[in-house]
């Protein structure tokens, strides 16, 4: 019985999350209230109180359905890999686990476009600045190592090298949500950084 009970709220938690997903995306964060998201889930607000504190509790939440970006690159899947694929392998990743995912693009698009990060959503946005430096970071460390194992001087630091392959990869992914899954992500990513890499000097392996 217990399980049973345990199921079931794991089941209204999980219709909680599908439907602020959907009221999110139609109606921006700030105007959705936690009545649309009970309303829209077929429950009461009370059962959103049970699972959630509050409506940054069900963004947080919602968010954290979706591994997002910055947060796989930080993963360090690849570690086995030389640095330079093991940064062009990482990004892919990225990039193939988005394309064709209607769902992931929706979230993405609410989190960057339709919401404001102040207020009771300051937490969210600080979370995301420190996984972004963390990503950046990452890159910065892999090109600097890249470098040195092909004997290259690069043009520039490695930290302006890696601000401008983290701008490169942030502004492929806001353009790919942006126009609604218009390009395919995978292939023009792929074709972007590797030409970037080539700029700075870099042999790139087929």
């Amino acid at each position: 019985m217990v399980r049973r009970t345990k199921a079931e709220a794991d089941e209204t938690r999980t219709k909680l999350l599908d439907a602020a997903e959907e009221v999110f995306f139609e109606k921006g964060v700030s105007r959705t209230s936690l009545g649309d998201i009970a309303q829209r889930a077929g429950a009461t607000r009370g059962a959103v109180y049970w699972h959630f504190k509050d409506k940054v509790d069900v963004f947080s939440s919602m968010l954290s359905r979706i591994c997002m970006p910055f947060d796989e690159i930080c993963d360090d899947k690849y570690g086995d890999l030389a640095p330079l694929e093991r940064l062009r392998a990482s990004i892919q990743m990225v990039f193939e686990s988005m394309d064709g995912d209607e769902r992931r693009r929706k979230v993405f698009e609410t989190a960057l476009f339709k919401m404001e990060y102040v207020g009771e959503l300051e937490a969210v946005r600080v979370r995301h600045v420190e996984s972004a430096a963390c990503s950046q970071d990452k890159f910065a460390r892999d090109l600097l190592l890249a470098a040195e194992e092909q004997s290259l001087q690069l043009p520039i630091s490695a930290q302006e090298a890696a601000l401008g392959l983290h701008s490169l990869f942030v502004g492929l992914i806001h353009g790919w949500v942006l126009n609604e899954g218009s390009f395919p992500l995978a292939s023009v990513g792929r074709m972007s950084v590797d030409v970037y890499l080539s700029g700075l000097g870099f042999k790139l392996a087929n």
